[in-house]
């Protein structure tokens, strides 16, 4: 089953389940707002993603109001307790697919390729 993690009000998981809805792919929504990914998983995330910088949304208010100090986290700790802090920083959807394949963001034809829809 394809996990989705993402904020229940953002328009783009919202875009983004009603394809899965559409093309029938089952799956189940996390908001990481109401159930914060512990540190293991932002670490194994940000394995996946190609570091935790490459994980952050950031043209997001929330960042862009963020203290310069807070925007260079210096060590995997930081990041960490930023991102248990800020969990809306995180680039959504981010989506995990069963075979632990990880993306980030939504567009119809990359989800086309992700789940082999023609």
């Amino acid at each position: 089953m394809t996990t989705i993690y993402g904020l229940k009000n953002c328009d783009t998981c919202k875009k983004a389940t009603k394809w899965l809805d559409r093309f029938n792919v089952a799956y189940t929504f996390v908001d990481y707002r109401d159930n914060k990914p512990s540190p293991e998983t932002l670490l194994e995330w940000a394995g996946k993603a190609g570091g935790f910088a490459a994980m952050i949304n950031k043209s997001s208010t929330t960042w862009r109001q963020l203290p310069d100090s807070r925007k260079s986290p210096e060590s995997d700790a930081e990041w960490k307790l930023l991102l248990r802090e800020y969990p809306q920083l995180i680039k959504r959807p981010l989506v995990i697919t069963d075979d632990g394949t990880l993306s980030q963001g939504f567009s119809d034809n990359g989800f086309k390729a992700r789940f082999n829809i023609a």
